[in-house]
């Protein structure tokens, strides 16, 4: 299952990103109900975007965002039908990534 659903939109030579990823974004705080046990960290660490293979933006993350983050940028120089690909790598070596098309 993919976790990343991304849109672009071109107006007025701007590109809009918007992306929301679906991650529990966990800060090693909280404990388990259950057991009293600390729940261990997990949380998205490095947010990429690329477009056509040239990155336009970076976000260092920390455990301080919350579960299933949206992510909204904006930048210049996209044309219709340019490639976008937004990719995530979390404090536990997983990762995704995805690719879209601007609009």
């Amino acid at each position: 299952m993919a976790s990343i659903k991304i849109r672009a939109k071109l107006s007025d030579g701007v590109t809009t990103v918007k992306a929301l990823i679906q991650h529990p974004m966990e800060t090693g705080q909280r404990k388990d109900k259950k057991t009293g046990k600390l729940i261990p960290a997990h949380f998205i660490q490095e947010v990429t975007c690329e477009h056509n293979g040239t990155n336009v933006m970076t976000a260092l993350w920390g455990p301080a965002v919350s579960k299933n983050p949206y992510l909204s940028f904006k930048f210049k120089g996209a044309k219709v039908g340019d490639s976008l690909k937004l990719s995530w790598v979390d404090n536990k070596g997983e990762n995704d990534s995805t690719e879209t098309q601007v609009s």
